[in-house]
């Protein structure tokens, strides 16, 4: 049963869930891009708000460092400027040194007097009053901690706010009861000012990520369009199609990436080809010589002689077959990397050999021309291969004794190795064609050729492997010379 109309292409359903739960490469991008910058942000605005709270804790301490101090030394050196001399009344001198204070921003200058021994003072004496918070004068239970401490600096953790503060004893003077000098300072608003900070930083940092998904979608689109190029014409490459190619642009690494795609393509294009070549040749030439032996086969009667003269003609077409057959796999395979395998040669000596082994395929008058004495590389068998077949192409184009000359010769880094006889030559309507496959020509050099004209193809699959031409000249005196011209040469 035969069937018309283009088969509609089916899809694994595995594969198609797979293609719908696959995340593209841009996206991919994105994400990784916007966790580093959260990750980076958010570290940059707690380690902001980490140095303000550390520099406001660094202020406060020499603040409540500076204040005791001076108090300390007030104690030590101060006078009564009532009496001119040193203080006896504790009150007296908590009184006159706040008198003389003037207390910063949140911060609270307190004296205390109270009994020897005693854990509830019983005078305060306030310097100034805060503008937030609970202030230490009105908190008789924060003053009895502090006044109860031993230490002599400290945190108060309060529901109203913490408070910094630090204290210096006043010594009794004679039955006076014992006070105690206290500079409380409040970090609410200080440390509300880092925390607004850090705020801001986190709003400023969503805006940068929003304006960087924005910009890194579009960097990323136009960074990765070659790569989406290549994803989709790979997508619409077929055997039929492999003509399209991706624009490159620029010299980055994705424009490397097209080049290299491109050049994949270049090379899947003519791998086709040749197969496609190939198997139109083999079933051009090939087709005649079957029906020959089939039309034989079918005709071949009882009679020995005329069976023996269909095997004949059987077994001559077999065989062209089987060379017809063998030149196309070698066309075929001269598109591979590995067609040829150079290798230093001595060009004197595969010139000679060449010659020895030619002198064997026909009487002819065999001439060693110019002889070039350089060590180059190439193919030797190839490149033997190759002058061979033009021997025998000069064999069959010439008659007995007419001459026949081999050489080679090298002019600066190119190297030339010919075949030059004295036969009819090459018409000019054939000169344009003769190294195409089956192109024997309309009377090919004078005479009908016995190949299937796949010879100098050959030779110019073998020259063009090694990056060289074959071609043909014209001879001085008549006749055909077949140059194989190999570009630098030099090992």
């Amino acid at each position: 049963m035969t069937t018309t109309g283009a088969a509609t292409p089916t899809t694994d359903p595995a594969t198609g869930e797979r293609e719908r739960r696959r995340i593209s490469a841009r996206v991919r991008i994105l994400l990784w891009l916007l966790l580093v910058m959260a990750v980076a942000l958010a570290s940059v605005a707690a380690t902001t708000r980490s140095i303000l709270l550390r520099d406001t804790d660094q202020r406060i301490s020499g603040l409540l460092a500076q204040e005791a101090g001076e108090f300390a030394n007030f104690e030590e050196q101060g006078f009564d400027p009532e009496t001119g001399r040193p203080f006896t009344d504790p009150g007296r001198l908590l009184r006159v040194f706040l008198e003389r204070q003037y207390a910063d921003l949140d911060e609270e200058l307190v004296g205390l007097v109270g009994e020897v021994g005693s854990s509830r003072p019983t005078q305060i004496i306030q310097q100034r009053e805060i503008p937030v918070g609970r202030p230490l004068h009105e908190d008789a239970d924060a003053r009895r901690r502090i006044y109860a401490s031993p230490d002599s600096t400290g945190t108060l953790d309060r529901p109203e706010g913490e408070i910094r503060w630090a204290k210096v004893t006043v010594a009794r003077y004679g039955g006076e009861p014992a006070a105690a000098f206290v500079v409380a300072f409040h970090p609410g608003r200080e440390q509300a000012r880092a925390d607004e900070v850090f705020r801001v930083l986190l709003a400023i940092s969503g805006v940068a990520l929003l304006m960087t998904t924005g910009i890194a979608w579009v960097v990323a689109g136009r960074i990765l369009k070659p790569v989406r190029l290549v994803r989709t014409t790979a997508a619409q490459l077929t055997e039929q199609d492999l003509t399209r190619r991706i624009p490159v642009h620029g010299h980055d690494d994705v424009a490397a990436l097209a080049e290299t795609f491109n050049a994949m393509l270049d090379r899947l294009e003519r791998a086709f080809a040749t197969q496609r070549r190939f198997v139109d040749d083999a079933g051009h030439e090939l087709r005649t010589p079957i029906t020959i032996v089939r039309g034989h086969l079918e005709l071949m009667g009882d009679d020995p002689a005329e069976r023996e003269e269909t095997v004949r003609l059987v077994t001559d077409e077999l065989d062209r077959m089987s060379r017809i057959v063998e030149d196309l796999l070698l066309l075929a395979k001269a598109e591979r990397p590995d067609f040829v395998t150079p290798e230093p040669v001595q060009l004197a000596e595969l010139t000679a050999d060449v010659f020895v082994k030619a002198r064997t395929l026909g009487e002819r008058e065999w001439v060693l021309d110019q002889v070039a004495d350089r060590e180059i590389q190439l193919d030797p068998q190839r490149i033997t291969q190759a002058m061979v077949q033009l021997a025998q192409n000069a064999v069959q184009h010439t008659t007995a004794g007419q001459r026949v000359r081999i050489g080679s010769r090298a002019d600066g880094p190119r190297v030339e190795l010919y075949v030059a006889d004295s036969g009819p030559g090459v018409q000019p309507q054939d000169a344009e064609v003769i190294f195409e496959r089956f192109r024997r020509g309309t009377a090919r050099r004078g005479v009908r050729g016995t190949g299937a004209g796949l010879g100098l193809s050959i030779v110019r699959a073998i020259a063009e492997g090694h990056g060289g031409r074959a071609e043909l000249r014209a001879t001085e005196g008549g006749g055909a010379t077949f140059v194989l011209t190999l570009e630098e040469a030099r090992p």
